[in-house]
């Protein structure tokens, strides 16, 4: 017998776009700080039939915002507003691990579910840029090892303190003067490593019960399949996609978690025009804005090697690959080598 599978697509509205030059055929070029921009992208995503709308984030300015748009605004403020000119559709907003605690990021994400009736998704990140550090009174970036160390102990205390409040527990008895069960809502008293935190949280349980938890990238995968609903790939080799898919389902088996509890959500960066020639047009268009030699600079950072390694009609230099010294998440540096 077949199985009946449903399709699931969200929207990433990175900032004017996926591609560097786009803010340059936007409509508003300053869309990136302008509420309508953002809701008018939910609201055709919601007419589309779109599970979510799916916000990056990084708590550090880029170095490329002389010719380049970012992630500006703080993505759980936005998606407030942005649930208020939508009703259906999913709100995914990300933060970083490393420079969050986990109960200001819990009672955030619970009072984004209830402003929006149980919509709110949230993505976590470690950051690895390492000029965010300094934002955070850190002379450096925590390591790799222990970034995700402490990923995975944060998740476990925003799923502890989601859990802290029972269904119903709030009560609202007018007639016997009850407003909660006090017996329906538990202190957490977690003491682990990195945090020491007793609960309860302070905001009741969340229309959905809690949040969505979601994942982004290859880095953190052992945290995804335990605790995540849906997990973002960069993906972009079918063979690896089918790997990738099966080590992700397997290790989610082995935390006691059915391979269906987890989505796996692969990305693509579509260039949309009425016709196949209006769209390679507009590519063209985009692409005539960019300096290759900078475009190559970036890879190179990225890949972890200097620009002059790169010779365009030439294969990757392997032999001169580190992965101790890749500039980019390690999702992005996997599935660039796969390609």
């Amino acid at each position: 017998m077949t199985r009946t599978r449903q399709l699931h697509l969200n929207t990433n509205a990175l900032n004017a776009g996926k591609h560097p030059a786009a803010w340059r055929i936007q409509d508003d070029p300053l869309g990136i700080v302008h509420i309508e921009y953002y809701r008018n992208i939910a609201r055709i995503a919601e007419r589309g039939t779109f599970d979510a709308l799916f916000l990056a984030d990084g708590p550090a300015l880029p170095g490329t915002v002389a010719e380049q748009t970012w992630n500006s605004l703080e993505p759980s403020v936005l998606l407030a507003a942005i649930g208020s000119a939508v009703e259906h559709i999913g709100l995914i907003g990300t933060i970083s691990t490393t420079f969050n605690d986990p109960y200001n990021i819990a009672r955030r994400w619970s009072t984004l579910d209830h402003v929006t009736h149980g919509r709110a998704a949230l993505n976590f990140v470690t950051t690895q840029n390492p000029e965010a550090a300094a934002n955070f009174g850190l002379t450096s970036l925590p390591d790799r090892e222990e970034r995700y160390a402490r990923a995975e102990e944060f998740v476990e205390v925003l799923v502890k303190l989601w859990d802290s409040w029972e269904d119903g527990a709030l009560v609202a008895d007018r007639s016997t003067g009850q407003y909660a069960d006090v017996d329906r809502i538990h202190a957490i008293d977690h003491e682990g490593q990195r945090f020491s935190v007793s609960g309860p949280l302070n905001v009741p349980r969340t229309p959905q019960g809690r949040p969505v938890i979601v994942q982004a990238g290859d880095g953190g995968t052992h945290i995804a399949a335990k605790y995540a609903d849906a997990v973002f790939s960069a993906q972009t080799v079918f063979e690896e996609s089918q790997k990738f898919y099966r080590d992700l389902k397997a290790q989610a088996q082995r935390h006691g978690r059915r391979p269906d509890q987890i989505l796996l959500l692969p990305g693509l960066f579509p260039i949309v025009g009425s016709t196949e020639k209006e769209a390679l047009e507009r590519k063209a268009l985009l692409d005539s804005f960019l300096d290759p030699d900078e475009q190559k600079a970036e890879l190179a950072t990225k890949l972890g090697l200097e620009p002059d390694d790169l010779e365009l009609d030439k294969p990757l230099p392997y032999h001169l690959l580190d992965t101790e010294r890749f500039g980019a998440s390690a999702g992005f540096y996997k599935s660039t080598l796969a390609l």
